[in-house]
């Protein structure tokens, strides 16, 4: 229920083994199928001592590595996409901001199980130094409303995994409602790697 970027354990040799070892063949097999794809690839990986893994994979990009990912992301989300529908994504020099990203969910009471909707939220105008993406939520006039079961991600940036967690804790400590819950141990694994 939350994620972080980069994180610390991807050397350039890690990351170019996943590369050599899944990525590559995932998209040889694609072409082999005769599929032409253009779009997003989600590789869900797990680490398991030196090496990783495949769990799953997607035609999207991942909730919530996305709203760490996208902060991070220094070009227009839109021109990288209109690179890749036109085929010129090798034109396309991506720029990535150094800094850490923390995003921590923040669900409704009771989520994935059985939960209420309805609940009148508090505290997103108190927010400082985070970016607050929405899901579950709606709104009714000028109130915001609980209504699905992960209802925001609170990302924030830090020169480290430690500041960027602090803030968005802090951040996702502001909003209220009834039934909040969230973790509060997001990258506390990765702090001393």
């Amino acid at each position: 229920m939350g994620a972080v970027s980069p994180v610390p354990f991807a050397s350039r040799s890690f990351k170019n083994k996943i590369i050599e070892k899944i990525i590559k063949p995932t998209i040889e097999g694609i072409k082999k199928d005769g599929l032409d794809y253009k779009g997003f690839i989600f590789f869900g990986l797990i680490k398991v001592g030196k090496e990783a893994f495949v769990i799953e994979y997607n035609v999207r990009m991942g909730d919530p590595e996305t709203e760490v990912v996208l902060p991070r992301l220094r070009n227009d989300l839109v021109e990288l996409l209109l690179a890749t529908a036109d085929g010129n994504l090798k034109e396309f020099s991506p720029e990535v901001d150094s800094r850490t990203v923390l995003t921590m969910v923040m669900v409704s009471g009771g989520y994935p199980g059985v939960f209420k909707k309805g609940f009148e939220v508090s505290g997103l105008a108190d927010v400082d130094g985070s970016v607050v993406f929405h899901g579950g939520t709606a709104l009714s006039g000028d109130k915001v409303l609980t209504d699905g079961g992960r209802l925001f991600a609170v990302s924030s940036y830090g020169d480290d995994i430690e500041e960027a967690r602090d803030l968005s804790l802090k951040n996702a400590s502001r909003i209220e409602y009834k039934g909040r819950y969230f973790r509060n141990d997001i990258g506390f694994d990765l702090i001393d790697l």
